[in-house]
């Protein structure tokens, strides 16, 4: 066993000992998802007058409400089709409170080019989520593409406690609006594979196999 996969496991066992406990206590799971999106904002609150590394640690206790809160719902029989919106809305939430207090701070030191970065990766960010839900309207499932939230977050854990939050925010912002692209694209030819299937004679085979057949006879 690699050291890597020892330390997961460690970690997965300390958070179903958590999830054990919370669901013995009968807690709303929308409850947690509200106490992450509160502890999110006492984040913003730090990033806001530049307590990066302190700001790191809370996000990390954040992420940690993020993760129960679905378990705890499903060991307690609890999970409800509203449960995953008022995650998804308080999640987004949650990212641009973030965000805003990198705004503020970036602002208050008249760092203007990372302000505009800064909001150049909140665009990235909300386009994410909005394109795959939009996009879900339309084709089955649009899960393409790297830069989702659990990969925003760490990249922001990392930026505030190694004081490296300008990279980070430049990955941020590149790579969640080339993902962004990605899933235009990959919406584009679903829906006209869906929008072709629709068009074709119901009953009626490939066109490269009704050659064939034809060629055949």
């Amino acid at each position: 066993m690699t050291l890597t996969r020892a330390i997961g496991g460690v970690c997965d066992k300390a958070i179903l000992v958590i999830v054990h406990g919370l669901a013995l206590t009968r807690i709303n799971p929308n409850v947690l998802t509200l106490l992450g999106l509160l502890i999110n904002m006492g984040a913003s609150a730090l990033l806001w007058v530049g307590q990066f590394r302190w700001a790191g640690v809370v996000i990390i206790g954040a992420g940690l409400f993020d993760m129960v809160d679905g378990r705890v719902a499903r060991e307690t029989n609890r999970v409800t089709r509203f449960g995953g919106f008022f995650d998804s809305v308080l999640d987004r939430y949650s990212d641009l409170a973030l965000l805003t207090g990198l705004l503020v701070w970036y602002g208050s030191i008249n760092r203007h080019s990372y302000v505009l970065l800064t909001a150049l990766a909140m665009t990235g960010s909300v386009m994410v989520s909005y394109t795959r839900a939009r996009a879900e309207n339309s084709i089955p499932s649009c899960k393409v593409g790297f830069m989702e939230r659990p990969e925003r977050i760490v990249l922001v854990i990392i930026g505030a406690l190694f004081n490296r939050m300008p990279q980070v925010l430049w990955v941020i912002a590149v790579l969640s609006n080339l993902t962004v692209v990605h899933r235009m694209i990959f919406t584009w030819r679903e829906a006209r594979h869906l929008e072709d299937a629709q068009l074709r004679p119901a009953g009626s085979a490939e066109p490269g196999l009704d050659h064939e057949i034809k060629r055949l006879i």
